[in-house]
């Protein structure tokens, strides 16, 4: 509350001092304050109690809490009553560089109660420029398949960039319209573009002068306010275009001594490391991300890693490096690593075969290469007996058979995490109306009845029709799925739960000392994933247990992630900056993500888009003390005045 502060407002009229109102007999000229939040049910970012409070907001700035604040000396108030108050929330894994530009309001996350928002994650961002040269187009090249987004889409974002280095970057953010405030990682990717150029990133390393130059790069950017480096490890992130679809993203390139080098900038900064683990070696995983221990490297270097979810095929996955951290963070090793976790089920859409999740398969990894619209190709492919067998020996794997990948599989320690298993395989977009909503499995067994003779089996005549196209008799699922890729291409969409299934342990990931929430990947996967809403879900499994868990929720949510990345955002406290959200928990708790998922098309990307709704529980959104959510609107502010800003790391 107010205790032990005083504020005497700037008219001279009336002060407030412990938390009470003193009455003066003077006229007010002007209201104090331009905003007033009344009655609210206020969690302050601290982690303590929840109170019931009032907030004030003058120019953009919290400047007074207390009870019963004068609605007389607010310009505008609004009732809180029955309403949580809490500081805008932080999504601290998104890749919303390539939207900011073309919609500077970031409406997807504003809706959601986000007001700050971190890029520049897993080592691929726009801070150095377009760095086309000649064919090569690294932002393309580098996004289209790590993140699953239509070339026609980051060619839009491509032509928006009109900067040329970290600093300009940082500076153009003060020319546009900016909806939330935005952190930036520097990514390593397109810092060795950057310094080598794309071709010789992905061939050769580095030699003395271009780390050197590397190194200068960064902590220039160090300088300027970045929050540290981010880079990747994940097997399965792939440049996209020719004649390089076979090779993995720049980061993946470099040794342990170039990434010890460049950290070594980061951790003398105090600045952060965001990175994605080596999957394919986990000693290998471990080894870098033991670059975190100050005992090792002379200074802790802060590490927020990905990620800590309950994998449906490995669910001892997290286990593994949740006790790695505890080891890493101990007194031995004085590290400071965190994994990042995800609030909801890890539900990820496939568009046909395409989809983040195959890229995983060596076989179907060059489907997805395959330019957007060429069917022929991919056509192609599926009829080649060699990529057949490829395919069939990709698909199997792990999945039957007297041998070591089955046996690991079944341990929980299989060497694919991509799902085969047609029950887990869900039609929402299926091109046969009967199969909408049903697993593949059940439409399978369907089918292997249909042809044994059993023809009233089939739902429809368009069923019927589907069934007769198949091979007969079908032989297993790999031949299921390959028929399906053949007939229908990408005109079938299907959902997997690839981690935590039915939100089964995720509460206690979400509040284990060594995670963070925020594993939200907003502005990425376009059609396959939309976790913007995913902070609203962690409060909502926060709500069923207790009000105390709220409020660590929304710690967890603002402060502390504000603190571990070096940002003044993040609290409520008397001048910190007015972005507010306020939500309504009644709604919250009827409300269910799973539901509320959208497949529209946008007009700014002129194509469709996975999205998340929450409607109803979030009543306001504030950045900057302006409103630009309001009982299910956005204001004419957003995208229209700049608000947030670019947040520099202290």
């Amino acid at each position: 509350g107010m205790a032990r502060r005083g504020y005497d407002w700037i008219f001279g009229v009336t002060a407030l001092r412990c938390g009470k109102v003193c009455e003066e007999d003077t006229v007010m000229t002007t209201p104090a304050w331009d905003t007033l939040i009344s009655n609210a049910l206020v969690f302050d970012g601290s982690g303590g109690p929840p109170r019931q409070q009032d907030i004030a907001v003058k120019d953009g700035k919290v400047a007074a809490r207390g009870h019963a604040l004068p609605a007389s000396q607010a310009e505008r108030v609004i009732d809180g009553q029955g309403k949580w108050l809490m500081p805008g929330l932080l999504d601290i894994h998104t890749h919303l560089d390539l939207e900011v530009d073309l919609e500077p309001g970031l409406p997807e996350v504003v809706r959601h109660g986000t007001t700050t928002v971190v890029v520049g994650n897993c080592s691929l961002g726009t801070c150095f420029g377009q760095q086309v040269e000649g064919e090569q187009n690294p932002i393309v090249d580098c996004f289209t398949r790590v993140e699953n987004i239509p070339k026609s889409v980051l060619q839009k974002c491509v032509d928006a960039v009109n900067w040329g280095d970290t600093g300009a970057y940082l500076d153009h953010f003060e020319d546009i319209p900016l909806g939330p405030n935005v952190g930036v990682f520097v990514p390593h990717s397109m810092l060795r573009v950057e310094v080598m150029g794309l071709q010789d990133s992905i061939s050769r390393e580095p030699t003395e002068a271009e780390l050197m130059r590397m190194e200068a790069l960064l902590a220039q950017a160090m300088d300027q306010g970045y929050l540290g480096m981010s880079t990747d490890g994940l097997p399965f992130h792939y440049l996209a275009n020719e004649p390089h679809t076979d090779q993995r993203i720049p980061t993946q390139f470099a040794g342990f001594g170039e990434m010890k080098r460049l950290l070594k900038v980061v951790r003398d900064r105090g600045r952060v490391w965001q990175t994605t683990p080596i999957l394919e070696n986990r000693a290998k995983a471990f080894l870098y991300f033991m670059l975190t221990s100050g005992r090792l490297f002379g200074k802790t270097l802060k590490t927020s890693a990905l990620s800590a979810v309950e994998f449906v095929l490995a669910p001892r996955a997290s286990r593994a490096f949740l006790g790695f951290a505890s080891l890493a963070n101990s007194r031995l090793f004085k590290g400071n690593i965190h994994f990042q976790a995800l609030g909801t089920n890890f539900r990820v859409w496939s568009d046909g075969i395409v989809s983040p999740l195959f890229e995983e398969l060596e076989s179907t990894s060059k489907l997805i290469a395959k330019e957007y619209d060429d069917v022929e190709g991919r056509l192609a492919l599926l009829n080649d007996p060699q990529f057949i067998a490829e395919f069939r020996r990709d698909w199997h794997h792990g999945r039957r058979g007297r041998n070591l990948a089955h046996l690991k599989a079944r341990l929980g320690l299989p060497d694919l995490l991509v799902v085969r298993e047609l029950d887990r395989m869900i039609f929402d977009g299926a091109p046969v109306a009967a199969w909408e909503g049903e697993s593949m499995q059940a439409v399978y067994d369907r089918l292997e009845r249909y042809q044994r003779g059993y023809s009233h089996d089939a739902r429809s005549d368009a069923e019927r029709e589907a069934f007769d196209a198949f091979p007969r008799p079908i032989s297993d699922d790999a031949e299921f799925m390959l028929h399906m890729m053949r007939a229908y291409d990408k005109s079938f969409r299907f959902w997997v739960d690839v981690a935590n299934k039915d939100k089964q342990g995720v509460l206690p990931l979400l509040l284990h000392k060594n995670t963070l929430p925020g594993f939200n990947d907003s502005g990425a996967h376009i059609t396959n994933m939309a976790f913007f809403d995913g902070n609203l879900m962690s409060l909502k499994l926060a709500q069923k247990d207790s009000l105390e868990t709220v409020s660590t929720m929304v710690r967890r949510l603002t402060s502390e992630p504000a603190a571990f990345f070096g940002l003044d955002v993040g609290t409520l406290e008397i001048g910190a900056q007015a972005d507010i959200l306020m939500i309504d928990p009644q709604a919250l708790s009827q409300w269910d993500d799973n539901t509320s998922r959208e497949f529209i098309f946008r007009e700014l990307f002129d194509h469709k888009q996975l999205v998340s709704r929450s409607e109803g529980v979030v009543s306001q959104v504030f950045i900057r003390g302006e409103s630009v959510w309001s009982e299910g609107e956005f204001t004419a502010a957003l995208g229209q005045q700049p608000l947030g800003r670019a947040l520099r790391a202290a």
